[in-house]
């Protein structure tokens, strides 16, 4: 599999090489809300409810072939995930902790092929953060203890088997290769305001 990523404006391109462990996930939780507020793509990103949708696969399967001197991460917080994103185009790449040794990736649908998310992914979607969601009724959770588990799964692999250190997000000393803004409390103040 070669399933394409790239940016709005196509400066940075990649694609996610072979198959393994993915979970298909919508996130309903404020910080992914306040992601696409903070990049002004709310509109092109979350669903009516402020979903976002999520593909959770192992780091070391993203590469990027061209423009990776445009790949930005912000932390909504000191302790927060950290957002990867273009900063050519304000395009939301995808999350990951901030500990290159728990390497997964939650890519978001933005940087991804529409036509191919089904037949590269499956057509199993979770539903997770309901709480948050915006309006009523909320969604209803579904699919959490798989996602979990599948998580759980792709760590330890990914760990034990020292494949980890092919992540193209995190250096050799294990630092995330671009500096992360962190967001100052009234910085983070605007972007939870209203959503």
């Amino acid at each position: 599999m070669m399933h394409r990523i790239q940016c709005k404006c196509g400066a940075l391109q990649g694609h996610i090489q072979g198959a393994g462990t993915c979970s298909r996930v919508v996130c309903y939780c404020a910080d992914c809300r306040g992601f696409t507020k903070f990049l002004g793509c709310s509109d092109d990103v979350l669903d009516a409810q402020g979903g976002t949708e999520i593909v959770q696969l192992a780091q070391p399967r993203v590469v990027f072939s061209q423009g990776q001197e445009h790949l930005a991460a912000v932390r909504l917080s000191e302790k927060g995930l950290l957002r990867w994103y273009a900063d050519c185009c304000k395009t939301p790449i995808g999350n990951t902790l901030a500990n290159p040794k728990v390497a997964f990736i939650g890519l978001i649908r933005a940087s991804l092929d529409p036509s191919m998310i089904e037949k590269d992914f499956g057509s199993n979607v979770a539903v997770v953060h309901v709480d948050s969601a915006i309006g009523e009724p909320k969604p209803v959770q579904k699919g959490l203890f798989g996602t979990i588990m599948r998580f759980i799964w792709l760590v330890l692999s990914m760990r034990i088997s020292g494949q980890y250190r092919r992540s193209q997000l995190f250096n050799e000393s294990g630092d995330p290769v671009v500096t992360p803004t962190v967001l100052t409390a009234e910085e983070r103040k605007v972007i939870k305001a209203d959503i």
